[in-house]
């Protein structure tokens, strides 16, 4: 209620959420027409990644296509990957400074455009050390992805020490989720033991709660399973609540943040933490034109009777949700990341393909 007894106004559930709890709202999209509408409901945060790159480039050709064939006469020896990451870095720089001042008036929590580095390098901890390091140097409110694989723990531990804010990115487990913090701790403490500033940092943890669910569902009709089809959309919330209580409990220095949404819960069931939610611009208009009470439900348990069943039933649901479900090493051949890395990389050849009927038009079809 305001002072003069009147309730207060809100224009929408994700503006609510935005000015009544801590949980945060970061748009799944560096297109600037969709991040404008996130930011007028609350929104202070951006991603950009291969396959939101793409999206852009179709939906705003009459903007890049110039832009492409200025970079190509400007750069005549680029191959077409070369001028494709220049048009990502642009298409990222641009929604970096529309959140600027964001990022200036939160110090650094938020107002962040997250890059991603390319997806072809999960394996190289030094390349995408390298990405991440020139990407940070793009704007200064650039928050940098990097997979959560085995080299790429190795990856955000040195990129933190470096001073780079992280976002970790083909997450969708606990022990992902603790070996991401714990790499983050390591390098924040590298740098106060040196005396390096760490006070506008803004590391965020990404869990992909809609892929979990995705992957089991395959599982659930390879394997011929007969489960409450409904149960199969928990699985993420629930390994996002669990994650999000390990946090809290050890005082990690960075935020939960939830993407890739599948229905409403990725959404209603984590209002109220100290989180992120990053849906598509898609999402966040069909939540607010929803009727959805925005009330705080982090801290309500999913029925246990569904954590039980997905535990007996999908053997890869216990090694997402178990603290020790997951080896270092066993992060690159989940099925999650698996499937993701391949999505990523697919994107990233139809990243060159655009540029190359752009830059060499084929001559069949003109």
């Amino acid at each position: 209620m305001s002072a003069t007894g009147s309730a207060v106004q809100f224009k929408s559930p994700l503006h609510q959420m935005t000015q009544t709890t801590p949980t945060c709202l970061w748009n799944d999209s560096a297109s600037i027409q969709e991040l404008t509408y996130s930011i007028s409901h609350g929104g202070v945060g951006a991603t950009c990644n291969p396959v939101i790159a793409v999206t852009v480039l179709k939906q705003e050709m009459a903007t890049w296509k110039p832009r492409i064939l200025e970079l190509a006469r400007e750069m005549p020896e680029a191959t077409e990957d070369e001028i494709a990451w220049r048009i990502v870095e642009e298409i990222s720089a641009n929604a970096a400074r529309l959140l600027l001042p964001i990022f200036e008036y939160e110090k650094g929590r938020n107002g962040r455009l997250s890059i991603q580095t390319d997806p072809r390098n999960y394996r190289n901890a030094r390349a995408m050390l390298t990405q991440a390091l020139r990407f940070s140097q793009l704007a200064p409110n650039m928050i940098v992805k990097i997979a959560a694989t085995h080299a790429g723990i190795a990856a955000m531990e040195e990129a933190t020490y470096r001073g780079v804010s992280i976002n970790a990115t083909v997450s969708f487990t606990v022990p992902q989720t603790i070996a991401v913090a714990e790499a983050v701790e390591r390098g924040l403490k590298r740098r106060e033991a040196e005396g390096l500033d760490i006070s506008t940092m803004g590391p965020v943890c990404t869990i992909m709660v809609g892929r979990l669910d995705d992957w089991l569902k395959v599982l659930h009709d390879k394997h011929k399973l007969s489960v409450d089809p409904g149960y199969l959309e928990w699985a993420g919330v629930a390994v996002f609540k669990k994650a999000y209580k390990i946090y809290r409990q050890r005082g990690y220095r960075l935020r939960l943040l939830s993407a890739a949404f599948r229905n409403h819960m990725h959404w209603s069931e984590l209002i109220g933490g100290d989180v992120v939610i990053s849906p598509p611009c898609a999402w966040q208009q069909r939540y607010n034109d929803s009727d959805i009470e925005v009330v705080p439900r982090i801290d309500t348990p999913v029925d246990p009777r569904i954590v039980d069943t997905l535990l007996k039933k999908f053997p890869d649901f216990q090694r997402a949700y178990e603290e020790d479900g997951l080896t270092l090493e066993e992060f690159d051949t989940f099925g999650s990341t698996r499937r993701t890395l391949r999505q990523f990389i697919a994107a990233c050849a139809e990243m060159n393909a655009i540029v190359r009927d752009i830059i060499l038009p084929n001559p069949d079809t003109e």
